[in-house]
């Protein structure tokens, strides 16, 4: 008696689909791109406290989780953000949520909603963009100006140091700083500030790990971090790209 197998689950279906990728040079076309602009956030971000360089290959692999290259999306949105109904690429270019800190200048005006829909370039770009705003930690931070000189500002009647630093172009801290023994104002007492402003600034980084991608890329598919876990063991064991340096 013959027994039947029993039915494959939509995950054996969706690695039967990804085991083709193994030797197939259509899956590895954006090897070299993904490699670059990986780099420019790198660079970009190396400055800030903690970052941890971002490997290349983590961003194949969720393009590979995300489309694949039997898909209709793979010519135009790989790393499928800006998709209909998805708020990733509008956070990310309106910089209400820190993408104004994430994006390499030479991204800052070429990188559009437009762009990042059509293009597959921008579309890795932004998709790269999104995740690291996700992963990034920020606060409001005081932030001295360029221009250190040091002013003076006498105090008028009904003045506060949160007014005199509205007025002047200061905050509250700056002001604090470099007159550290003013507790209590009075009309014609000198102060001295700097120009200064409050900004948000990166000031951590969660670490990336397919777990974290999954949760601030794409925590609708509870498997998403099994998936990429399971192409970055497939894209590990195959050749490495060979990019100009």
């Amino acid at each position: 008696m013959t027994v039947q197998a029993p039915p494959k689950t939509g995950y054996e279906k969706w690695q039967d689909g990804i085991n083709s990728a193994v030797g197939n040079a259509k899956w590895n076309v954006y090897d070299c791109e993904i490699w670059m602009i990986v780099n420019q956030y790198n660079r970009h971000l190396s400055g800030t406290a903690g970052y941890r360089s971002l490997d290349w290959q983590l961003i194949k692999a969720m393009i590979w989780v995300e489309t694949g290259a039997e898909s209709k999306k793979w010519e135009s949105n790989p790393i499928q953000i800006g998709n209909p109904g998805d708020p990733g690429l509008r956070a990310l270019l309106t910089g209400n949520e820190g993408g104004d800190l994430i994006i390499p200048p030479m991204w800052k005006n070429r990188l559009t909603f437009g762009s990042a829909i059509t293009n597959p370039s921008h579309n890795i770009a932004a998709g790269i963009g999104y995740l690291l705003m996700r992963t990034a930690n920020y606060a409001i931070k005081n932030v001295p100006d360029v221009d250190t000189t040091i002013f003076e500002v006498r105090v008028q009647a009904g003045d506060s140091i949160a007014k005199i630093a509205m007025t002047n172009g200061s905050t509250i801290e700056a002001i604090q700083k470099l007159n550290p023994s003013t507790h209590l104002l009075r009309p014609g007492q000198v102060l001295k500030y700097q120009k200064a402003s409050l900004n948000k600034v990166i000031v951590s980084w969660k670490i990336i790990t397919t777990s974290s991608i999954a949760t601030n890329y794409n925590s609708g598919d509870p498997l998403y971090a099994k998936k990429l876990d399971y192409a970055l063991a497939l894209i590990h064991k195959g050749k490495a790209a060979l990019c100009a340096q």
